[in-house]
């Protein structure tokens, strides 16, 4: 190829007021492994985002393979000719889907045969080192083996040009010359195919064959390593010499003085003996033994996922061990007390609050750690400085860039001035100055305050310069000593090849280049509008996802049946043993057989009699009768002479509905009194020319469970689908995911049609169990046609969870999804679908909203099958209506949600 793999002409790009990029012209040569590097925030990630066709672009001109990315429709089909990896630990990646699973779901989007899907599986996890633990789900796999997994699904196929943004962050050096090594292998393989590749590593890019150096949005120069590094010692030296003065006029060189003389007979900040933990058959540390004296760098080295950030974890009491004893500033690592207010530790991931400012998350940490509000202010504002983050201090975390991040958790963790720092890979992705700024901070620290510093690292210029190491593998130590004495019992040139050695030498894979395979029958993407295959992949990992997450299917199974049985015994208006007393102020055998009338029955209970009306409206107010009687004086010899006595009857009105049905049992059985008197009487009688007699057509009994439980049913068939849809949309912006969606050709259409099949599939399942459970337990059975209440139910829950994916296209937290999809599905659901009041009644807004979603029309359905025995002649138009929101919702969601972002 002769034209540039991709060109940018004047790009400009910002991120509301703060400018990632500024004007950038620049053209990286096909065929050739291209590097960008620069300091964190410069806009490399942006250039890349850019690049992919991930991130939407503002201003200027992008051509990546000859297409203009300013045509929408170059985008679909140059992705299918893309592979993108982005920025962080595993960013692309399902957690709960293993190492196989997750590898598979990118061959699947790209319509990739079974054969070839195993094949190219089995090749790459064992290029990478990830064959043992092929099986092991993503979550819990190390920060260095995740990136391994995001190289390994990024290379699911062999593109035309392979984007990937700082992949080597957090993996060690035997990985990483694995991981070049394997790049290596596809190049010769496919020698056209152009590489992209954002660093941190400046021994890396030295092995590139293009450079471009990037600061404060712009190319400060760009062409070969060795144009690039000139005269400079190094390309490290060359880049700092690059930078503004205003950069490197503070910046010096890291140098380690000697440690001072440890007390003799102080105690050791850090002792483990036999530390060992296991998870079920999985040994992740095993018999590790530690002696750290306070005041000393201890470097803590090893390859992915040999349990150091394990031990760590054990040693700052976050995880208990499984056998053996650790001890923390002479106190046990789990004993929660004073000792761990001494103790600063920053975590492998990015662990503070994302809804917090950088300024919040300082002072949140030093109100944790005790510190005086004075002294907390003061202390803030010191960090602030030190780490460079004063220009963010306003700003929320999840908009900064990862070097960024990591300065932010390293201020955190040294906020309080603990005695003891663990610090696990604390300069992963940040940048050369950036890393000696930690330096000076921590040699300081060590050198001049005493501070005892236990550090993971797989930068081997960081190792060196730490007063001892250790070296680790599988869950075993095979080395402590000096950088220097390491060094030397490898009889090796250097502290990463003796590390290396070390590795290899316990079983460590060799990183020797292993000759080119035959390409396999490579099945280029669809990049067809719509492809099945696509939506199905979709709905392959969502389905698995689900299946894996226990809380979340418990919560969909099992939440629907807590709710229809809290609902069907919880709320009722039956009126049945109603508590009743009698204020007799009459005392006749009329009076008496009166209030006999209502003891026999089934809706009343008798209680003692009132002596008189303070005991009535006492009783009445304290709830322990519903209703009482008042006969006045005379009520017998008023009856006997044909007169007409009032009797007063006094009703707790506290709720209406069920004083109304009180009222209508006393009505009746009154008048039952006074027919059966008449008829015994001597007296003549009057006839009445009419006689109404009311009877109910359906639910003859009057029961609660046959009014409720259909509107139950409507209620929890909106709002738990709608929540899980619209979660399981938002995770994957939450987890970084979204970026798989952005970078394949995969539509809208079908990546939400795809997660919303398996959660149709559940609501399917509520609907089944909630059926069975009104009929064994409460009774109340189908009275109609149970095909056109399966079928009304299915459109239904199709829109339910279509709603919740449009909600999901407009937030992006997981607990924003959740109380919007709550609020915004009860509300209509409960006051305008006719659940309390008729929807016939409703007018104005009422009827509107009422109409304007689905719930109200499923009411119909529900009631009219299970209640009034219709079938889907009388219920068409409903279902029909139900189909209609479905497929608004869904075209809605798919227009608002956006393949690329902002």
């Amino acid at each position: 190829m002769t034209s540039p793999a991709v060109s940018f002409a004047g790009v400009r790009h910002a991120y509301g007021p703060r400018l990632a990029l500024d004007g950038v012209t620049l053209e990286i040569p096909a065929g050739i492994m291209a590097g960008l590097v620069g300091p964190d925030g410069v806009g490399k990630s942006t250039l890349l985002a850019l690049a992919a066709g991930v991130r939407r672009l503002q201003d200027g001109k992008v051509s990546v393979l000859g297409a203009d990315l300013r045509q929408a429709a170059a985008l679909d089909p140059l992705r299918a000719r893309i592979a993108y990896m982005p920025q962080g630990l595993g960013r692309n990646l399902y957690p709960t889907l293993s190492v196989t699973e997750n590898i598979a779901y990118f061959g699947r989007l790209f319509g990739q045969p079974a054969a070839e899907r195993q094949a190219r599986i089995a090749e790459l996890i064992a290029a990478t080192g990830l064959a043992a633990f092929a099986q092991r789900q993503a979550g819990q796999l190390s920060g260095g083996m995740k990136q391994k997994l995001s190289l390994c699904c990024a290379l699911m196929r062999e593109p035309e040009l392979l984007i990937l943004d700082e992949p080597t962050t957090g993996v060690d050096p035997l990985s990483r010359r694995q991981f070049w090594a394997l790049i290596q292998r596809l190049r010769v393989r496919s020698p056209g195919m152009s590489v992209l590749v954002a660093t941190a590593y400046m021994e890396e890019a030295e092995g590139f064959d293009w450079l471009a150096a990037m600061n404060a949005g712009q190319v400060l120069a760009s062409g070969s390593p060795a144009t690039i590094k000139g005269a400079s010692a190094s390309l490290e030296d060359a880049f700092i010499a690059l930078l503004p003065e205003a950069l490197r006029r503070g910046h010096t060189p890291v140098v380690v003085t000697p440690r001072p003389v440890a007390v003799a007979d102080a105690s050791p900040a850090i002792e483990a003996h036999g530390l060992t933990k296991r998870f079920g058959n999985f040994t992740a540390v095993d018999h590790v033994d530690l002696s750290i004296p306070r005041g000393e760098i201890f470097g803590f080295l090893g390859s992915n996922g040999c349990g150091k950030t394990t031990t760590m974890k054990m040693l700052t009491g976050l995880l208990a061990p499984s056998e053996g004893t650790a001890r923390v500033l002479g106190a046990p690592a789990s004993t929660s007390g004073a000792a761990k207010l001494h103790v600063g530790y920053m975590s492998q991931s990015f662990s503070l609050y994302g809804e917090l400012t950088v300024r919040q998350n300082l002072a949140l940490h030093a109100d944790l750690f005790r510190l005086a509000p004075a002294a907390a202010k003061a202390r803030i504002a010191e960090v602030l400085s030190d780490f460079a983050l004063a220009s963010f201090a306003d700003q929320a975390p999840d908009s900064l860039p990862l070097g960024v991040q990591q300065r932010l958790q390293l201020a955190a963790a040294t906020i309080h001035r603990p005695a003891l720092l663990i610090l696990d890979e604390p300069t992963s992705g940040v940048d050369p100055i950036a890393r000696d700024m930690f330096w000076h901070h921590l040699l300081r620290l060590s050198r001049e305050d005493g501070v005892t510093i236990f550090i993971s690292t797989h930068f081997m210029n960081e190792a060196a310069r730490c007063d001892r190491i250790s070296l680790m593998h599988a869950g075993r130590v095979l080395a402590v000593g000096t950088p220097a004495e390491i060094t030397a019992s490898r009889h090796a040139g250097n502290l990463e090849a003796a590390f290396i050695a070390y590795l290899e030498e316990a079983g460590g894979a060799s990183c020797t280049l292993a000759e080119p395979v035959l390409r396999p029958n490579f099945v280029t993407a669809s990049v067809r509008r719509f492809d099945p295959r696509r939506l199905l992949a979709c709905a392959w990992r969502e389905c698995l996802e689900l299946l894996r997450d226990r809380i979340r299917l418990g919560f969909a199974l099992l939440g629907p049946m807590v709710l229809i049985l809290a609902f069907g015994f919880g709320i009722s208006f039956d009126v049945e043993d109603l508590p009743y007393a009698g204020l007799d102020q009459d005392q006749t055998p009329e009076s008496r057989e009166l209030l006999e009338s209502f003891a026999g029955s089934r809706y009343f209970r008798q209680q003692p009699p009132l002596r008189d009306l303070a005991d009535a409206e006492a009783r009445l107010q304290a709830a322990r009768i519903a209703l009482y009687i008042e006969i006045p004086p005379g009520f017998g010899r008023d009856l006997l002479r044909g007169a007409r006595p009032e009797v007063s009857v006094i009703l707790d009105g506290a709720m209406p509905f069920r004083a109304e049905t009180i009222r209508g049992y006393v009505t009746g059985l009154a008048q039952a009194w006074l027919a059966e008197r008449n008829a015994s009487s001597p007296l003549p009688a009057t006839q009445p020319l009419l006689r109404i007699q009311p009877r109910f057509r359906y639910n003859q009994g009057f029961r609660s469970s046959v009014a409720i439980l259909p509107g139950v049913m409507m209620l929890i068939l909106i709002v738990i689908p709608a929540m899980m849809s619209a979660v399981g949309v938002v995770r994957e912006k939450e987890t970084g995911a979204i970026a798989n969606f952005r970078a394949t050709p995969v539509t809208a259409l079908e990546f939400l049609v795809g997660k919303q099949l398996p959660y149709v599939a559940v609501g399917l399942l509520n609907l089944a169990f909630l059926l069975l459970t009104m009929r064994l337990v409460f009774a109340v059975p189908v009275q109609g046609s149970g095909a056109t209440l399966a079928l009304g139910g299915l459109v239904y829950v199709i829109a339910a969870t279509a709603f919740g994916l449009l909600i999901s296209a407009f937030v992006r937290t997981q607990v924003a999804a959740i109380f919007a999809a709550a609020v915004l599905s009860i509300v209509p659901a409960v006051n305008f679908s006719g659940l309390l009041v008729p929807a016939a009644s409703l007018s104005g807004f009422g009827r509107a909203v009422g109409t304007g979603f689905p719930a109200g029309w499923f009411q119909q359905v529900a009631i009219g099958t299970i209640d009034k025995g219709l079938g889907f002649t009388a219920l068409w138009l409903d279902i029909a209506a139900l189909g209609g929101f479905a497929i608004a919702f869904i075209a809605a969601a798919a227009l608002a949600l956006r393949k690329q972002e902002a």
